[in-house]
């Protein structure tokens, strides 16, 4: 009898099972630009950045209870005194004036953001529609059960907590599983089977047994 490890090494082999069926390299599939780096933390001191910044953001309006508008003024007015000091005290401490860049925002990394986000959402869009035909049905039911489960702990979260459950999420999940992918990929490859036998069983026993109308055929003119 096959153990576990001759299984999984036959599955390694194979490579047939990818998550969501997909068949490029997860860099790819996350848009292969700086979006994907920052996810898969290539490029980790943008990664870590963004990971502390969205944590203490959270933290000042979910622990501190910062109101919006309190907290951009008071950024505002730090910014301009401290600008204001720096500026005017450069010639009497012998400081460098500040440089502000005349482009701080580059318009070619918006685009990419932009591209990238365009890309994805019409992925998910298509990606939503051929669930809702029903084609695979242990992925209807599931897609089904999960929103509902999403639903019921979003009454217990507020939007911002979801917003940056969102964010770590997006800062780890592809991270881990780049790094675990074959573990990942013979772990879900496994549930789909093991989903797809209680499928066909439930299906045997009793979704056949419902009956259904003649099916008319479409008159070709």
């Amino acid at each position: 009898m096959k153990g576990h490890g001759s299984s999984y090494s036959e599955y390694d082999t194979s490579r047939s099972a990818k998550l969501f069926g997909r068949v490029r390299p997860i860099h790819e599939v996350l848009g292969g630009g700086k979006v994907a780096d920052v996810l898969l933390w290539k490029n980790w001191k943008v990664s870590g950045a963004l990971l502390i910044g969205m944590t203490f953001i959270w933290f000042l309006f979910e622990v501190v209870k910062y109101n919006f508008v309190t907290l951009f003024c008071h950024i505002s007015i730090t910014t301009l005194l401290v600008f204001f000091i720096w500026s005017n005290s450069a010639d009497l401490f012998k400081w460098n004036p500040p440089n502000i860049p005349e482009n701080i925002l580059h318009e070619s990394e918006m685009r990419e953001i932009a591209s990238t986000f365009h890309k994805r959402f019409n992925q998910f869009l298509s990606k939503f529609l051929e669930i809702a035909y029903g084609r695979e049905i242990p992925v209807f039911l599931l897609a089904i059960v999960s929103l509902y489960a999403l639903s019921v702990v979003g009454n217990y979260f507020s939007f911002l907590n979801l917003l940056y459950l969102g964010i770590l999420s997006m800062e780890t999940l592809p991270f881990l599983y780049d790094r675990y992918e074959d573990h990942v990929d013979y772990f879900v490859g496994e549930v789909i089977q093991d989903l797809k036998r209680k499928y066909k069983t439930i299906d045997s026993k009793f979704l056949n047994k419902i009956p259904r109308g003649p099916v008319k055929e479409k008159k070709i003119r």
